[in-house]
């Protein structure tokens, strides 16, 4: 009898923020062969020039995709969230040319490369939501090129906070405008291109003008209009079909 895998919700919420599923096609998911692993925070789960045999899931906690200069500087490339795959591309891209790491201890689930390819040979539409997810990820891509290259300070963070919310509310991990955000200063930094001198005075600057409050790791989202408008943000180019996360 095939194992029926919970850890699969969350790839399944992931999967419905961007297209509906049939049950067959979440039975499908629910029997996907899976390694469960926990990573400690700050540890490499894929690194550059590595070839994997097999994607990640990200089941619970927080990652990001990034690269390193000679100098040993970090740019942080995207934030990884509770269903997500960063990693799908591995299934065509034989080296990696980017690493995959944790932010936060992780909860993930490893996925061979031939038991996706025979998910997607069965049931063709989940290759063509897991194909249009990676095109997805590219739009994500474009934002962050313009937020890094033409944005101002205020204007990248409040657009970073908005994509998270909308991101994070679309697989139920938004508690009316409220997320955990368990992300140093440092690594926001590192995703925005400022200092770390310069994340915190930039949230402050968004703390006085009452769009967000920050305590700890929990942030609360007081102006959502309010904090678009100062993110420049439309959530078009997440292209998701479940109108509550938007």
């Amino acid at each position: 009898m095939d194992t029926i895998h919970p850890q699969t919700i969350a790839l399944i919420r992931k999967l419905e923020s961007i297209a509906r599923l049939a049950p067959e096609e979440k039975a499908a998911l629910q029997r996907l062969p899976l390694r469960l692993k926990t990573v400690a925070a700050d540890q490499d789960i894929v690194s550059e020039g590595d070839t994997p045999f097999e994607c990640c899931m990200i089941v619970e906690g927080f990652a990001c995709r990034y690269n390193l200069t000679a100098q040993g500087k970090r740019q942080i490339l995207s934030f990884h969230i509770s269903g997500d795959i960063p990693d799908l591309q591995s299934l065509h891209l034989k080296v990696m040319d980017h690493s995959l790491g944790t932010l936060i201890p992780c909860k993930l689930a490893f996925i061979q490369h031939d038991d996706l390819r025979s998910l997607m040979r069965n049931h063709p539409r989940l290759g063509d939501l897991f194909w249009r997810d990676t095109l997805i990820d590219a739009a994500v891509f474009r934002q962050w090129v313009v937020n890094v290259g033409r944005r101002e300070s205020l204007t990248r963070m409040a657009h970073l906070l908005c994509e998270l919310l909308v991101r994070l509310r679309a697989v139920e991990l938004v508690d009316d405008h409220a997320f955990d955000l368990p992300v140093t200063q440092g690594e926001l930094a590192d995703a925005l291109g400022i200092s770390n001198v310069h994340v915190n005075r930039v949230l402050q600057d968004l703390r006085k003008l009452g769009l967000i409050a920050l305590q700890g790791k929990a942030l609360r989202v007081l102006d959502w209009e309010g904090l678009k408008t100062t993110g420049e943000f439309d959530p078009t180019y997440l292209h998701l079909t479940k109108e509550e996360a938007l």
